[in-house]
């Protein structure tokens, strides 16, 4: 006669595990966390269980041992809930920018000095159309109207769908027309 997998064995621990690993966690879903972690811990080290000791001291040490585990890797962890510490890490590679530079750079010197007129002091510096207007000495809506044929022109030029935005900082598009480098 042979044997019984201990695999078998392991389901009938699981509310007695999630008991002990609820009054490690104070937490459901951290304590189910656990109990599948310790479960994949056991299934993948099941030769290493001597058949005919107690499963459940077993398993229980295995539970313990993760959550220990758990709670140094987390006092090395800085806790980020809403991912604001990654946002400031993360970086745009440089060569992206540079390329971006330089294909906006292109298109907008294809652009009529009127609608480049328009779109540096409505984009680029951040005038209302209506002091552009003033400034320029032309109608509200034709400096709305040169923007728009702009940006259009840019858009096409720069092989970018209707859904596509440009991606420039107002920095980096006061930099290119101002033509200096970009902070």
């Amino acid at each position: 006669m042979s044997e019984a997998d201990p695999r078998d064995e392991l389901v009938t621990h699981l509310g007695a595990m999630r008991a002990f690993a609820m009054s490690l966690t104070r937490n459901s879903a951290t304590a189910d966390d656990l109990v599948q972690d310790t479960l994949v811990k056991a299934w993948t080290n099941i030769e290493k269980f001597e058949v005919g000791t107690n499963m459940r001291a077993w398993l229980f040490t295995i539970l313990r041992n993760t959550y220990y585990s758990m709670l140094r890797k987390r006092r090395r962890e800085v806790a980020d809930v809403d991912d604001t510490l990654a946002g400031l890490m993360a970086e745009k590679p440089a060569h992206d920018g540079r390329l971006q530079m330089r294909d906006f750079e292109g298109a907008f010197a294809q652009l009529t000095p009127e609608q480049r007129e328009a779109l540096v002091l409505v984009g680029a510096e951040g005038f209302s159309y209506e002091d552009a207007a003033a400034m320029t000495d032309v109608a509200v809506g034709t400096v709305k109207s040169r923007v728009n044929r702009a940006r259009a022109r840019l858009a096409e030029l720069m092989h970018l769908s209707e859904d596509e935005a440009i991606e420039m900082t107002d920095q980096v598009t006061q930099a290119i027309v101002n033509n200096a480098p970009a902070a």
